[in-house]
This record gives structure tokens, sequence and C-alpha cells, in this order.
């Protein structure tokens, strides 16, 4: 089997490469968060506003290790269900981070067209400091 698209975005948040990250979404390409905690963007349209919200991720939360993973596929082929368990550390707190996500990923067959990203805003806010801060990293890149 072709290693699917949601792979190498893993493979890439684990390089700390958000340029390449950014580079696999369709210039209209769409994030959602639907999850999101309040001040925080609940929708990201465009691959450039993508490449600018994710340019300080990794000042925010410093990935090491990709924990678990399963990717469903679909009876759509441009569609996929991924889970999947992140691990590492806050830089700014030091504190640990570990974070499951559950992704609904809809790519054109070489970019991510729609990723709609459920994921717990405090249990990011408790690695990160507190939700001030993780609005914070959001602000004005919404």
């Amino acid at each position: 089997m072709k290693e699917h698209i949601v792979d190498r975005a893993l493979d890439l948040l684990l390089d700390h490469d958000m340029e390449g990250f950014s580079d696999l979404w369709a210039a209209d390409g769409v994030i959602e968060f639907p999850f999101a905690a309040v001040g925080y963007p609940s929708r990201i349209e465009g691959r450039e506003a993508i490449r600018e919200y994710m340019s300080g991720y990794s000042d925010i939360l410093d990935v090491r290790e990709l924990t678990s993973k399963i990717i469903h596929l679909t009876t759509d082929p441009d569609v996929a269900v991924a889970e999947f368990e992140l691990a590492g550390i806050a830089p700014k707190t030091g504190h640990a981070y570990s974070m499951r996500y559950v992704a609904v990923v809809t790519t054109d067959g070489s970019h991510i067209r729609h990723y709609r990203d459920y994921w717990s805003p405090l249990a990011a806010a408790d690695a990160i400091g507190t939700t001030n801060d993780l609005t914070a990293f959001a602000g004005g890149k919404a």
C-alpha cells in the first residue's frame, strides 16, 4: 500500500518541518478545529494561512514521538480517518505533552483539501501553561 498523506504529515511534524507540513495542503485547503477553545480559531482557510498558523508550532509544542497511529481508509479513496497520539514537551513550561487526535482528512490525491482535527484544547493548555497561552499561540493567525 502506498504511503498515505497522513503518514507524510506526521513524519513532517516529527521532523519539525512546518514548511513541508504546510505544503501538503491544497492552495485553498482548510483546517477545522471543532473543539476549539474560546479565542482559538475554529477554521483556517488557505495554504498560506495554514503556513502562518503553523510557523510557531515547534516553539509551543516540541513533538518528539508518535506513540500510536491507525489510519482507517474509507470507501471514498480521497477520505481517511486517522487516530494517532503525539508526545513531546512544551518548551515554555517543560511539561510533558501527550495528546490523542482523531482527524478526518480529505485529499485530492496529492494535497490535503480538508482536515477536521478533533483534539482537546484543555490537554494542550495544561501542557502549554494556560488557555491564555494556547489562545496567544493562535492569536492573529485565524
